[in-house]
């Protein structure tokens, strides 16, 4: 008998509220507080941008259904007591609930798109649908390539909340919107926290097709661990560490607020020794459980780097003394 458990298995109900999460900071504690200086309001309703979630909620799981649709078979092999599609839940119902699920998702982006007046907000939603689709029929066997697409696609997840809430202020503003550094500001800070999500979703991503090797040898996938070994992937691993170290250090450098000691210890703390340990894991790693952890811990990292957001907040609240979440004024520094 089918359970609710058993669904929401299917359709990754953690990775999808880290998805919610995700875009909710982006909305409330990044773009808000970017907008509050120049004395203008978000454009995006509380109605448009819950719309946006649960667009990008539906259509992220349609995509984790069909990709367990099409890995039924590399699934036996990698994981056998976590299948559920063809086992708990029929193939016919997996695809039934597939094709209900992105349906409606489509159809609120469609709409959202409608609203804000963009063919390329909607476009991006026809985009996102057909890349899972093609990357769990195809992509995901190619070498690299699945890596990226889904790393494409998470940074997507922050950058539709900014290029919608610039969509809806050029509807408010017109042509001046040109005239003002607003769109550059919003989509700087954006920009980042996606470039962020794409690489460490890309890390993630090589990290489980290390921990599904075998089941892809068997199926004749060219992933990276496949193609080039398990030693040369983790040295691939360790230079896109080092990357991503390397630019989240630069975003660092470039973030000014008076007496802020904070980012650079959050930055220390909560990314530098969080990836040194996720490298230590990865160093040790020689079976599947070691492997497991390594990348379900990159899910931690995620959230801290997402979290990096509630900081930003406080310290552009301090700087320009509004309230921190409509409660209270936060003192601002001495000078």
């Amino acid at each position: 008998m089918v359970t609710m458990r058993d669904y929401l298995q299917l359709v990754r109900y953690k990775n999808l509220i880290i998805i919610a999460l995700l875009q909710w900071t982006m909305h409330t504690c990044v773009i808000k507080p970017l907008l509050l200086p120049f004395k203008v309001s978000s454009a995006t309703s509380d109605v448009a941008f819950w719309l946006l979630v649960m667009a990008s909620l539906l259509i992220a799981a349609g995509g984790y259904i069909v990709n367990d649709y099409f890995d039924i078979k590399i699934d036996e092999i990698n994981r056998p007591d976590k299948v559920v599609v063809g086992n708990r839940v029929s193939k016919k119902a997996a695809m039934r609930l597939y094709q209900i699920l992105t349906g409606i998702g489509l159809c609120i982006g469609i709409g959202l798109a409608v609203w804000v007046r963009s063919v390329t907000f909607g476009f991006l939603f026809v985009a996102i649908t057909g890349l899972l689709w093609f990357y769990s029929a195809s992509y995901k066997r190619q070498f690299l390539v699945g890596n990226l697409i889904v790393g494409v696609v998470t940074a997507l997840v922050p950058f539709m909340v900014g290029f919608m809430e610039v969509a809806f202020l050029r509807q408010t503003y017109g042509e001046l919107l040109d005239f003002t550094p607003l769109a550059p500001t919003v989509f700087a800070w954006i920009n980042g926290f996606a470039l962020f999500a794409f690489l460490v979703t890309l890390i993630r991503e090589i990290v489980k097709d290390m921990e599904d090797e075998e089941g892809d040898r068997e199926m004749e996938c060219h992933t990276m661990p496949v193609v080039w070994g398990m030693a040369r992937t983790k040295w691939v691993i360790y230079g896109l560490v080092a990357v991503v170290i390397a630019i989240a250090g630069w975003y660092v450098s470039k973030i000014h607020f008076a007496n802020d000691s904070l980012t650079l210890r959050y930055y220390i703390i909560g990314i530098i020794v969080p990836f040194l340990y996720f490298v230590y894991l990865v160093i040790r790693a020689r079976h599947k459980p070691a492997l497991h952890q390594a990348a379900g811990f990159l899910k931690f990292i995620m959230i801290i780097g997402i979290c990096y957001s509630f900081v930003f907040y406080f310290l552009q609240a301090r700087a320009y003394g509004f309230p921190l979440f409509d409660l209270f004024i936060i003192n601002r520094p001495a000078v």
